[in-house]
């Protein structure tokens, strides 16, 4: 028998099912879930008001209480209040004139939604009123949804406020999980794919500001790139590069290359990074090995001494503000990587693929305790003054960056344990350049990912063995895993990727994520001032020794590796009293403290040995005229005037930057403040010349 014409014309607003249940564990959701569960059983049937941020499912809870209700088997009828004409004859007259009755009479027992009610004509306010009075008829139950608060209607329902994504980010994972359930089951696999935590917690420093709608959407879209990029071969881990969210707005950028195209052009071109990298920069290095060996020992002597530690150190420490991570790009241990990896494929060697999942977890911890070891090796055996130990150093990296290469493709050493390359990273984020790729363009044009993966030339876009570091350059948040080489610049056909200038230490923002082994490298680095003074900071010690350099090797080694560990010392105490998560923020707010103190510390060999290249050089052939070369060397005061104007700008900055990160906590700012003074003046008298 054919459905009357009044019913046929309810289709459109029927609602059939709940689409799911509140997923997550959190608190959140268990008190969402009460509060649907305790809704449903409430024989008086009140009205519901459900509150929240757009993207929620609002629709979905007052389904879910409905079904649960003993009257899940009436009708449920759900209206847009945007649509609704103000005076309220959608709901009061005949729907059919042979039926003769209204919308209201046909819901009868059931439920009706009145759909995002913000959005309802003024007019109709008067009449919704009346229907939570009871008048004009009307025995069923009444639901509203709103992204903002009604308080004349919602003071008379019973109130649900549905927490946004951003307070659950602990449900995050289920969400995932279970949505690539559900997607995967359409898409007829027979297994889903399991996500790896890495992705659920940088999905989770992400606010998700359409909330469920956009996770969906986000699932649906990664899930689609998988299938066109697997076809039938559904992955059991899913690549996190399929992912994409939309960054926060990024504000105060210059793009260079929108400003100067032919520039773009000039350094995409793949001749010159060949040229430098493996026509000049590892020839280089192997000719400053040779010096180190085969030359004087002494830094007065060794024009390779003096490269290293005059103008490499403070160079590179001025450079971090500057260009971020550039230094890792040509970087010599990595060529030799590189030139060992393509060697060992030609020989049949294949190393293994990138390795997904925490490898910062045990990574990170090695790479900090490779550098304290770097440093305490660097003071206690003299290496500043000695060059085969100086070069010992240098082929130690080399070999760390050949064995990594041999084990993993592309630079997982350069990305994870290179000491060198933590330091940089940490430092970058202070740069005033910044590379990313568009999320809209990668997301809606892309489907090769060659800028991550490599692969063949595509249009304008070059073939690449992608990115050396692993990561994707719509995926950056900060500059820690940048380094600037262009190798997605060169592979991408839709220009999607942009160099750009920035405010400095636009990195460090109070919703940054903070990498798990970052605070210890830092405590090293700060260690680092204070273990190139520790005989003048330790004097107090009976029995400490007058040099790091000489003397019994075991009391130079204890007091060397005591003065390393201050700052991890003091900062394992504050952890003991303070909010653990709160003076890790603050230490990245003392970044460009430390960053100045280690300028000032190596200015004095910059300053003041730097100049002197050419007569160092050149001393082994005991000419009078090598007097006559060009040099120079600042002057004392010179050099003792920029330590500290090197040091008060880091402190301005630090004060800068801990407003930032601790902007809701104001008492932890002031004290934190009061403790960069202290530190400003106290490493000031440290790196004094």
């Amino acid at each position: 028998m054919a459905a009357p014409p009044v019913l046929l014309s309810l289709a459109p607003l029927l609602v059939g099912r709940a689409r799911r249940g509140v997923v997550g564990s959190s608190r959140y959701a268990k008190t969402l879930r009460e509060s649907v569960r305790q809704a449903a059983a409430d024989g008086q049937r009140r009205a519901v008001f459900i509150l929240g941020e757009p993207g929620l499912e609002k629709d979905n809870l007052a389904a879910l209480i409905h079904f649960g209700s003993p009257q899940r088997k009436e009708l449920m009828l759900r209206l847009d209040a945007a649509l609704l004409k103000a005076d309220g004859s959608d709901l009061l007259e005949p729907l059919d004139s042979s039926d003769g009755r209204s919308l209201l009479e046909l819901v009868g027992d059931g439920s009706l939604l009145i759909d995002q009610l913000d959005r309802a004509p003024e007019g109709l306010k008067p009449l919704l009123l009346e229907l939570l009075e009871g008048q004009h008829g009307f025995r069923g139950r009444l639901f509203f949804t709103s992204e903002t608060v009604c308080s004349d209607i919602e003071r008379r329902c019973s109130l649900i406020r549905v927490p946004p994504i951003r307070v659950r980010r602990q449900d995050l994972g289920e969400w995932l999980r279970y949505g690539i359930r559900l997607r995967s089951r359409k898409l007829g696999w027979p297994q889903a794919p399991d996500v790896s935590e890495a992705i659920i917690k940088r999905l989770q420093a992400y606010d998700f500001p359409n909330n469920i709608r956009e996770l969906e959407t986000l699932v649906d879209r990664a899930l689609q790139q998988i299938r066109r990029q697997e076809g039938s071969t559904v992955p059991m881990l899913i690549p996190e590069d399929v992912f994409w969210t939309s960054p926060r707005q990024q504000r105060y950028r210059f793009d260079i290359w929108r400003w100067k195209p032919q520039l773009r052009e000039w350094m995409r071109a793949p001749w010159l990074w060949n040229t430098l990298l493996f026509g000049v920069v590892s020839w280089v290095f192997v000719l400053v090995n040779l010096w180190l060996w085969l030359g004087p020992q002494d830094r007065a002597h060794n024009g390779a001494l003096n490269l290293f530690w005059a103008w490499w150190w403070p160079l590179i420490l001025l450079g971090f503000p500057l260009v971020g991570r550039l230094w890792c790009s040509f970087c010599p241990f990595m060529v030799w990587g590189e030139i060992s990896q393509q060697l060992a494929r030609i020989l049949g060697w294949r190393p293994a693929r990138w390795p997904r999942g925490e490898t910062d977890g045990w990574a990170s911890p090695l790479l900090a305790a490779g550098f304290a070891l770097i440093l305490l090796w660097e003071e206690v055996w003299n290496l500043q003054n000695t060059a085969w130990l100086s070069s010992c150093l240098l082929l130690l990296i080399t070999s760390g960056a050949v064995i990594g290469s041999l084990r993993f493709e592309k630079r997982f050493w350069c990305r994870y344990l290179c000491p060198v390359g933590g330091m940089n990273g940490l430092f970058a984020k202070l740069s005033v350049l910044e590379l990313r790729a568009q999320v809209g363009t990668c997301s809606g044009s892309c489907s090769s990912y060659a800028c991550f993966k490599g692969g063949p030339a595509d249009g304008e876009g070059l073939a690449t063995a992608g990115c050396p570091l692993g990561t994707h350059p719509a995926h950056l948040h900060d500059n820690r895993n940048c380094v600037l080489c262009l190798t997605c610049a060169q592979a991408c056909p839709h220009r999607s990727v942009q160099l750009a200038i920035r405010p400095p230490a636009a990195d460090i923002q109070r919703e940054m994520e903070l990498p798990r082994g970052e605070p210890s490298l830092l405590l090293v680095l700060a260690g680092d001032v204070c273990l190139h003074q520790a005989p003048r900071m330790l004097a107090w010690i009976p029995g400490a020794p007058a040099s790091l350099v000489e003397g019994p090797l075991l009391p130079r080694l204890l007091m060397a590796l005591l003065a390393l560990s201050i700052p991890t010392l003091l900062y394992g105490s504050a952890c003991l009293v303070f909010n653990r998560q709160r003076l890790r923020r603050t230490l990245y707010g003392l970044l460009p403290l430390i960053w100045a103190l280690l300028l000032a510390r190596h200015l004095p060999l910059g300053m003041g040995e730097a100049g002197q290249l050419l007569p160092v050089s050149l001393s082994p052939l005991n000419g009078s005229w090598t007097e006559s070369l060009p040099s120079w060397q600042a002057d004392a005061h010179v050099i003792a005037f920029c330590q500290s104007l090197a040091v008060l700008l880091g402190w301005g900055s630090s004060v800068v930057l801990l407003r930032r990160q601790l902007a809701t906590h104001r008492t932890s700012w002031l004290g934190a403040s009061g403790l960069t003074v202290a530190l400003a003046v106290a490493g000031r008298w440290l790196v004094a010349a």
